[in-house]
């Protein structure tokens, strides 16, 4: 992958791998991907910006390369991001979360709020008190829900579901390859059956922005961002021509907006030091 360094941390529930560069800068990008996908899923934002940024990217414990991996939770996922981001010396890092992943960020960065200067949510949903009941116990449906389509339907659905483009698809398709139906099935319903009983209301006291595919039909995602938007002021960005995985269908779109956060970002960090 690019110029990043794979890497790996340890504890009793599994081994975590993560791939980071060897830069040192004052704000460094932390990429978390979502429900399925692996590191793959930023490959562009990487090549735009590993050469200029401390960059590190992870397969989420239980995805990818970091299985197998007992317990998931968020508080031990978070555990497990919080021992890499000592390893790696980070002290301050804009956190961009793509479904899943920018979950996962929510909870840290309430857990460690001097950590995150910056928040970058990308087609993810809100931690607290936005779901009924009903779309709760749907979450638990997931496995056996799953486990109706064919093999082949179930991939090809989840890609076209994820990528409005035929590159974001390509990529899909690839990164969940290397589960068998039944893993894929059951990652679907812990990853997202995880979030019931940790849900919260969390605060999150850095800068922040929400970026929405156009196309994004995955659930409710469109629903909650627009409600997420309203309760905290969050600025919306609809992504053109994006479906689920905006990064990756739109990655020019993207990696301007990074960029123009990061440089907002800088100029707060130089006005206040």
């Amino acid at each position: 992958m690019t110029g990043l360094h794979e890497k790996s941390v340890s504890s009793k529930h599994g081994i975590t791998y993560y791939w980071t560069n060897v830069i040192k800068s004052d704000i460094a990008l932390v990429l978390l991907p979502g429900l399925t996908a692996d590191h793959q899923l930023f490959e562009t934002q990487i090549s735009c910006f590993e050469d200029e940024f401390k960059v590190l990217v992870w397969d989420c414990p239980c995805h990818g390369k970091s299985r197998p991996y007992d317990e998931f939770t968020y508080a031990n996922v978070c555990n497990e991001l919080d021992s890499i981001l000592k390893i790696e010396g980070i002290g301050r890092a804009i956190f961009i979360g793509q479904s899943l992943g920018g979950m996962i960020a929510q909870y840290y960065i309430n857990q460690h709020p001097t950590k995150a200067i910056g928040f970058i949510s990308v087609d993810s949903v809100p931690f607290g008190d936005y779901y009924s009941k009903s779309d709760l116990f749907w979450l638990t449906q997931l496995e056996w829900m799953c486990k109706l389509f064919p093999n082949k339907i179930l991939r090809s659905s989840m890609a076209k579901m994820c990528g409005a483009t035929e590159t974001a698809q390509k990529r899909m398709l690839a990164m969940i390859a290397s589960y068998t139906k039944n893993e894929l099935c059951h990652l679907m319903y812990i990853g997202e059956a995880a979030f019931i009983p940790e849900n919260k209301n969390l605060h999150i006291p850095c800068k922040s922005i929400l970026l929405l595919g156009d196309k994004d039909k995955v659930g409710k995602v469109a629903v909650y961002n627009k409600r997420w938007e309203q309760r905290t002021g969050f600025p919306l960005i609809i992504i053109q021509g994006a479906a689920h995985n905006a990064n990756d269908d739109q990655p020019d779109k993207v990696n301007a907006i990074i960029r123009d956060f990061i440089e907002t970002i800088s100029k707060f960090l130089k006005k206040n030091c």
